[in-house]
């Protein structure tokens, strides 16, 4: 912005780009499509609410966003993240309004979680979550290695599609011709979008990692609340010390819900225990005992243990292998649940600092 009064800056940003329609919103922000006149572009507006609090917490953002952005111009792994094009302030009622603008390169737009629901019955075509996952991890490599960056929130509506075919772009949501519809739809023009992609080529589909909105510095966390529940590795949810191997937890829990369209620990609330204790029988149940290490290694370890390897509130579990969830609920063949479950479980060691890096996943 070089320098400019936030006055100017606002002046700036309505000269240039042009207002479309709505996006998304979040409990943070809101995202708004919007046409850069000047590159006659589309980009995606990301204009958090009013309030000192996210006013700061964009100000991290447009940090992190920029350490990426000058690190892509020495590895071309971080094609693998949504970029950062410029970020504007403007004076508000409350303070400064922060606006950050994305990309939309080619259809980037449509979330993960938009073309899982369509295959949610049987989960992705293997292949299809061989080739995501790949491009997935090569962007943790990136953010971990090279910026130094924990996402803290990998789930499927922080991965976003693009297709590089243009044959490809009539199945996806149309984010720019929009003028008739208020959302992102998921359908094609002949019906579903899952049975439309059936008939093209699924391998043409990319993803990029989004939503830096939440991530911090590798040597600077930010906060001991991270991650999206289902995805939340077992060190956040018992209060430890977390770092970089928490996002290859939460790319474990991505990869059982691409491949099966069911989420691998889907914690719910009972009468006598919490959705986090459930959390923590359902991962006991699947994952085998915690070492006392580790389940006694935090001060109110008292939270869900009364004693080494005993939950606080919940008595009876019923363990089950992760091989066996494959081959008896989703029906995979020993050929296949074999190997997909020795990767999943190098995902999921207990011990962060024995769990597999992004390039060892790679």
């Amino acid at each position: 912005t070089g320098g400019h009064h936030p006055a100017q800056e606002g002046e700036v940003f309505n000269m240039r780009y042009q207002a479309l329609r709505k996006l998304g919103c979040g409990a943070f922000a809101t995202v708004w499509l919007c046409h850069d006149m000047r590159r006659k572009k589309h980009v995606a507006v990301k204009v958090p609410r009013s309030g000192q609090s996210f006013a700061e917490a964009a100000q991290d953002e447009v940090a992190l966003l920029r350490c990426v952005s000058s690190m892509k111009k020495k590895d071309r792994a971080g094609e693998n993240i949504i970029c950062l094009l410029d970020d504007f302030r403007m004076m508000g009622e409350n303070g400064f309004h922060i606006l950050l603008l994305r990309a939309l390169q080619l259809r980037v737009g449509m979330a993960l979680a938009g073309l899982m629901g369509n295959y949610a019955a049987q989960g992705l075509p293997l292949p299809f979550v061989k080739k995501s996952l790949q491009q997935v991890l090569a962007g943790l490599h990136f953010l971990h290695k090279r910026c130094r960056i924990i996402h803290t929130d990998i789930k499927p509506e922080n991965i976003l599609l693009y297709g590089g075919d243009k044959n490809l772009q009539k199945f996806l949501p149309d984010v720019v011709d929009s003028s008739q519809r208020t959302g992102v739809g998921l359908k094609g023009p002949g019906g579903d979008l899952g049975n439309q992609l059936e008939h093209c080529d699924l391998m043409n589909i990319e993803v990029k990692i989004a939503d830096l909105g939440s991530a911090c510095w590798t040597y600077k966390p930010l906060s001991k609340e991270i991650q999206t529940q289902p995805y939340r590795a077992l060190e956040v949810l018992l209060g430890l010390d977390y770092g970089t191997p928490a996002d290859i937890w939460s790319t474990g829990c991505l990869a059982f819900e691409m491949a099966t369209g069911e989420c691998l620990f889907d914690p719910r609330p009972g009468k006598y225990f919490s959705r986090d204790d459930d959390h923590v029988a359902r991962i006991i149940e699947l994952l085998g005992k915690i070492p006392p290490q580790i389940a006694l290694s935090w001060k109110k370890s008292t939270k869900f243990f009364s004693r080494p390897g005993a939950l606080l509130r919940i008595s009876r579990l019923l363990p089950r292998s992760l091989g066996a969830v494959l081959a008896e609920r989703h029906e995979w063949t020993q050929a296949e649940a074999a190997p997909f479950a020795s990767f999943l479980l190098r995902t999921l060691d207990y011990a962060p600092e024995r769990r597999a890096s992004a390039a060892q996943c790679l």
